[in-house]
């Protein structure tokens, strides 16, 4: 299968952790698009409000969310990563929330949008910028409460971000100026990426040390990818 998948999608459980769940839409296609569903206690003492990050739709998956609680909203961390989310905040009647500082994505969402600042509204989670650059084109938000790490884009565990013995990797396009400053210092238990299965053993270690080999380990992640698109 290519580097993205349409279609009929077949619904991988990934990251399963009390209170949240993963997954990836078209398993079997290079880019891994994972998404992820987080359960926040509700104030009223009902189920739990669960906010989703970044979503590919799939068959199934209204079930698999209704397992942590009732959908409170749908969050959108990259500049590039509409997704699907729009149509699954139309589904469960939310809003699509985007951080006030990120251009562009809103105007693209065919529903209801929120903005937000350095917090997530009421869920717990920091809202952090990441990167927020006009070359290369790039708005991403970072999220961490306490526990969980939530990287869409700048770090990832599918095979085109990790280098050699990686288990955790930057992006191809930042490889050469990694995030550290906007990435160091949160102590997760466990990372949750944009692209590929979360790490949930040694995870600060994971984050430090993608970060710091990020750029001595650039020429070989470079030259595993162009052995691969050209099939050798």
């Amino acid at each position: 299968m290519g580097l993205k998948s349409g279609g009929e999608a077949d619904l991988h459980e990934i990251d399963r952790f009390d209170g949240g769940v993963g997954w990836i839409a078209y398993p079997d296609e290079t880019m891994e698009r994972a998404s992820h569903a987080v359960a926040v206690p509700n104030e009223e003492g009902e189920s739990d409000d669960v906010w989703v990050f970044d979503p590919v739709d799939a068959t199934g998956l209204d079930d698999l969310l209704a397992e942590l609680g009732e959908v409170a909203g749908v969050v959108v961390g990259l500049d590039r990563h509409e997704r699907d989310s729009a149509a699954i905040a139309t589904r469960h009647d939310v809003a699509v929330w985007v951080p006030e500082w990120m251009t562009g994505v809103a105007s693209e969402l065919d529903a209801p949008v929120e903005r937000f600042g350095d917090r997530l509204a009421d869920t717990g989670f920091e809202a952090f910028r990441i990167r927020d650059s006009s070359l290369p084109p790039w708005q991403e938000a970072g999220f961490f409460d306490g526990e969980t790490l939530i990287v869409p884009e700048a770090l990832g565990t599918s095979s085109y971000f990790r280098g050699d013995r990686e288990r955790l990797g930057v992006h191809p396009m930042l490889r050469l100026t990694p995030p550290t400053k906007a990435l160091s210092g949160h102590d997760p238990d466990r990372v949750l990426t944009g692209h590929g299965v979360g790490v949930f053993d040694g995870a600060a270690i994971a984050v430090e040390d993608a970060l710091s080999n990020s750029r001595g380990k650039a020429p070989g992640l470079y030259a595993k990818t162009l052995r691969s698109a050209i099939g050798i």
